[in-house]
């Protein structure tokens, strides 16, 4: 595999896989690398929640690119689906925040006067209209916040459609095909060696979470990432049991086609071990059955665990890592990728083929999200070019 192409993407999850599509339609030659398979890592393990208001609680750069990424997810659904015949599983029946206490319906409160002062739509429903709109809710809370723009999809056929869309429009899609080196000539990105060969490249991005510090440090860049594992279950019933997401302290219930519903998640910082422990799963069964009683007659269907990428601050890495001409990054969306993802994809494509006047002019407002996500503000970097 000698290849020559614009762009190497490295990273086939979700936030790879869009970064290629977005690049392919702006008429780029990419290859999109995978180590294993398409979706396979945190992509796969997600419940496809597009929280842009529940995830984010104060503005900032997090809270406008979720709710641009949020924004975006109806039209390239429809996109993916005409081009692929894939459907992403696109679902906007709303959210519950469910408060079992006064102090939990404070905090609630306090957030829907955000959510308003921020132009979003939230509302407070006492428990007897909570259980009115959704009936699998308990009846001992006081209360929950209604978000009705919140939505979900499913995360494994986002991933694949994304992937399977970049490929019918040119993108040389290629699995078990782990990047080892990345090449570089005169300070700028000039290929990246696989063990099929070397492809040649201008540009490189890094979409590949975790993983990707084992090809920035040869060329002396570091930029901080660590893993939170989230461990999750699934269950199944004969007949939908709930309508709509459901959120309280320490657990989400996603409710899926055919009956079937995603619990999650836990929070493990620093952890790699992707096994689910018991006495987490004893915890979040409880949370769950708390939250909707009627799961307690949903059938097990099965666990796993994910490794949310992190950085020390809580932001992503997005737009050039400027040690290098033509090496960018898209890293440490900890546990909002594929709420991040169509947002990413676009903003990163854009700053690839235009650089940051493009993304001023196409998308307005834009390029101060990219000053905020810049790789730089992390970057330990010790570079030499000689």
């Amino acid at each position: 595999m000698n290849l020559s192409v614009d762009t190497v993407v490295i990273g086939g999850g979700v936030i790879g896989s869009s970064i290629a599509y977005q690049l392919a339609k702006r008429g780029r030659a990419v290859v999109l690398l995978e180590r294993g398979r398409i979706g396979g890592q945190a992509s796969g393990a997600a419940a496809g929640m597009l929280g842009a208001q529940s995830e984010m609680h104060e503005p900032g750069p997090m809270f406008d690119l979720a709710r641009m990424s949020r924004e975006l997810f109806p039209a390239a659904a429809d996109e993916l689906r005409e081009l692929t015949g894939m459907d992403t599983g696109l679902t906007q029946s709303g959210m519950l925040k469910a408060a079992f206490t006064d102090a939990d319906a404070a905090v609630l409160k306090a957030d829907i006067h955000f959510q308003h002062g921020a132009g979003g739509r939230a509302e407070w429903l006492d428990a007897e209209n909570a259980c009115r709109l959704e009936p699998a809710l308990s009846r001992d809370i006081r209360g929950a916040e209604y978000l009705p723009d919140e939505g979900h999809v499913l995360a494994p056929e986002l991933t694949a459609a994304l992937a399977r869309g970049a490929e019918l429009l040119g993108v040389q899609v290629i699995e078990h095909a782990e990047a080892l080196e990345l090449l570089t000539e005169r300070g700028r990105i000039c290929g990246v060696r696989t063990r099929g060969g070397t492809i040649r490249c201008a540009e490189a991005v890094l979409a590949a979470a975790l993983w990707s510090d084992r090809l920035l440090a040869p060329l002396g860049v570091e930029l901080p990432l660590y893993p939170v594992k989230g461990e999750c279950f699934s269950l199944t019933g004969a007949a939908p049991l709930l309508k709509r997401t459901l959120t309280s302290a320490g657990c989400y219930i996603v409710p899926k086609p055919g009956g079937r519903i995603i619990v999650g998640a836990t929070a493990l910082p620093g952890s790699y071990d992707l096994q689910p422990r018991l006495g987490s799963l004893i915890s979040l069964a409880a949370k769950a059955q708390r939250l909707a009683p009627v799961l307690a007659e949903a059938a097990w269907e099965r666990t796993w665990a994910g490794l949310r990428p992190q950085t020390p601050d809580g932001l992503p890495y997005i737009g050039e890592i400027s040690a290098f001409q033509g090496l960018f990054a898209a890293l440490g969306h900890y546990r909002n990728g594929i709420l991040l993802s169509q947002a990413t994809g676009v903003l990163a494509a854009t700053a690839i083929t235009g650089g940051t006047a493009a993304v001023a002019r196409e998308l307005p407002g834009a390029e101060k999200l990219l000053q905020a996500f810049r790789p730089e503000r992390g970057v330990l970097a010790g570079v030499s070019h000689e």
